[in-house]
């Protein structure tokens, strides 16, 4: 990978964003995504810019220094991602990547504004894929199927870019694993980013209709279980489960042959696919024995 060159070529897309309310503020990144003569999209997490969802005011700043106003144009806790506009056209646009093509041990850089300190850049190698990641609270969680790299992510990198070695956008930075109790930590050279193939699908909704979906497999997840795999407690009528004839109490194992530890992965392994996308799951049976079955997958407005 140059460096030198991909860094050149990929900060100009990426921007710092700092937000503020009455209770406070905070910052973050955000990557420039579609441009035209008078505006342009941006996008970034929402844990960026939830704070000022209903009051307060959001700021783009640019690699030049210009700072602009921006709206939220929707945003998706579920996936953490958000989209803003900000009325100034003829950005540079990131390019995309391909995250279904990325392998471990892939060059990447992460450019962002940690702590503040706009067009930050460091690179690192993907370590890990299909990492189950979920952030948040109850009210608003977030299920990421990231992409794992010891490319030095901190606070106030978050929104920002994942890039491969030809400098088109893999990923959208969106959490750290920290050693800290009780403060924020920085890094340890374990990041986390969401594949920029998932959150494409959710960011086109947003900029199109201002929404997003989600995809439904039609199942609650027992939260007393401890043993391995996802124990089903009861099933949504008319959803994809139920008509491919799945029990309550079955334990799933497997979603497309991808092994499932836990009710983590399992929520995470679904929301990496489109509404409508048909899945083969494996489960272990509550009368015993095991059993496979196709399901078509539903469609629900994202919360």
């Amino acid at each position: 990978m140059n460096t030198k060159a991909i860094s050149s070529l990929v900060t100009p897309s990426v921007v710092s964003i700092a937000v503020t309310t009455s209770s406070g503020g905070g910052t973050g990144s955000g990557s420039v995504y579609r441009s035209n003569s008078s505006s342009s999209f941006i996008i970034t997490n929402n844990h960026v810019i939830e704070s000022a969802a209903s009051s307060g005011t959001i700021i783009v700043e640019l690699t030049n220094g210009d700072q602009l106003p921006a709206k939220i144009v929707g945003r998706d806790p579920g996936y953490d991602i958000a989209v803003l506009q900000v009325q100034k056209g003829n950005l540079p646009v990131i390019a995309l990547g391909d995250s279904s093509k990325v392998s471990v041990g892939d060059p990447v850089l992460a450019i962002g504004s940690p702590l503040g300190l706009a067009s930050t850049v460091t690179s690192g190698i993907i370590s890990a894929l299909n990492r189950p990641v979920s952030t948040g609270t109850d009210v608003a969680q977030s299920y990421v199927n990231a992409i794992q790299t010891d490319a030095a992510i901190n606070p106030g990198n978050s929104g920002g870019a994942l890039v491969d070695a030809q400098g088109r956008i893999i990923g959208v930075n969106s959490a750290i694993a920290t050693l800290s109790s009780g403060g924020v930590g920085g890094s340890i050279g374990l990041g986390f980013s969401i594949p920029i193939n998932e959150a494409k699908r959710v960011i086109d909704e947003i900029i199109a209709t201002g929404k997003s979906t989600r995809p439904v497999l039609g199942v609650f997840f027992d939260p007393t279980y401890t043993g391995g795999g996802a124990k089903i407690s009861r099933l949504s009528a008319n959803e994809g489960a139920e008509k491919a004839g799945i029990p309550v109490g079955s334990i799933i194992r497997s979603i497309d042959g991808f092994k499932i530890a836990d009710t983590d992965t399992a929520i995470v392994r679904i929301r990496s696919y489109i509404p409508g996308a048909t899945v083969t799951i494996a489960v272990d049976l509550p009368t015993g024995g095991s059993k496979t079955f196709k399901v078509t997958l539903g469609s629900a407005p994202s919360i």
